[in-house]
């Protein structure tokens, strides 16, 4: 990853306190040459996802179809991830996006947004938005509301 990103995600990680700390698992993309398919690659790269899973971890799909949140909504799913006491697998498809079962193995589809964004930015922006969810949470000032 570019440094940018590297930084970028390391700042709100960071931020973030001990009850509600980000921990950033990279899964190794399938490798891609000339024979082989999108689809076999995004299987192979699925099975190392939902392996990585631990478990009873809550499962939450970043996905283009998924629901979008508000700042606010966010803040109130992060409250109720927060209270179950588990873990929260947010998972980030590769270029060819996530596998089918992955998709049925999440318990909610969330997306960022009806924009693709390239994969170093999600992982900023995702952490950006936690950060943020989780100042509204604690009523921190880093959030502005009207």
């Amino acid at each position: 990853m570019p440094a940018w990103v590297e930084q970028g995600y390391a700042e709100y990680a960071r931020r973030m306190p001990r009850e509600c700390s980000l921990a950033l698992v990279e899964i190794e993309a399938e490798k891609r040459g000339r024979s082989g398919s999108p689809q076999r690659w995004v299987e192979q790269e699925g099975k190392r996802m939902l392996a990585a899973i631990p478990k009873g971890d809550q499962v939450v799909a970043l996905d283009v179809q998924g629901a979008t949140w508000t700042t606010e909504k966010l803040a109130t799913q992060l409250e109720r991830w927060m209270h179950t006491g588990g873990g929260v697998s947010l998972l980030v498809g590769g270029a060819d996006g996530l596998s089918a079962k992955c998709l049925q193995r999440a318990d909610q589809r969330w997306s960022l947004s009806a924009l693709t964004f390239p994969h170093p930015l999600v992982r900023v922006v995702l952490s950006e938005q936690l950060y943020r969810a989780w100042s509204v949470v604690n009523h921190h000032p880093y959030h502005r509301s009207d």
